[in-house]
């Protein structure tokens, strides 16, 4: 089995590279994480071995993605005022960027399970090696992240 045509990847695990940007960077930088992404893919794709899991591959190098964003951020970091500036309300929050919010709320590790497992697709196993632990801890992370949304309202 060979790897598909890059644009295939494109197409088929855009929306899932874009979800766990989402869940891992601030909405101004998800464009930018998930951009980077499928530039880093694209210049490794010729490369890869043909038995390659794309899916859990392509989270890979998305996660990783967003931790050179959040560097990136730190080190562009303005100095401190004393007086902030107000922020507007955001009134034209969807429904989706609501479920964001709260996702994005989740303790640390709560999210990445729950972003790979719900967005992405990926197995227990694979989320284990992603993050780091058991299955078991991936599968109680996944439930204790859940309950908490739930408890929210959201489903």
């Amino acid at each position: 089995m060979s790897l598909p045509p890059f644009e295939h990847v494109v197409r088929d695990h855009g929306a899932r590279v874009l979800a766990i940007c989402r869940a891992r960077v601030d909405a101004v930088d998800v464009d930018d994480a998930w951009s980077e992404t499928f530039l880093a893919a694209l210049s490794a794709w010729p490369d890869l071995p043909e038995d390659l899991d794309v899916a859990a591959w392509l989270a890979t190098v998305a996660r990783r993605k967003c931790v050179d964003v959040h560097r990136a951020r730190a080190r562009r970091r303005a100095d401190p005022v004393a007086d902030l500036p107000e922020v507007p309300a955001e009134d034209g929050a969807t429904e989706d960027e609501g479920v964001w919010r709260h996702v994005a709320s989740l303790p640390p590790k709560q999210r990445q399970v729950i972003t790979y497992r719900y967005l992405g697709g990926l197995s227990h196993a694979r989320i284990a090696d992603l993050v780091g632990g058991t299955e078991a801890a991936v599968r109680r992370a996944a439930s204790d992240g859940l309950k908490s949304l739930r408890e929210r309202g959201i489903r």
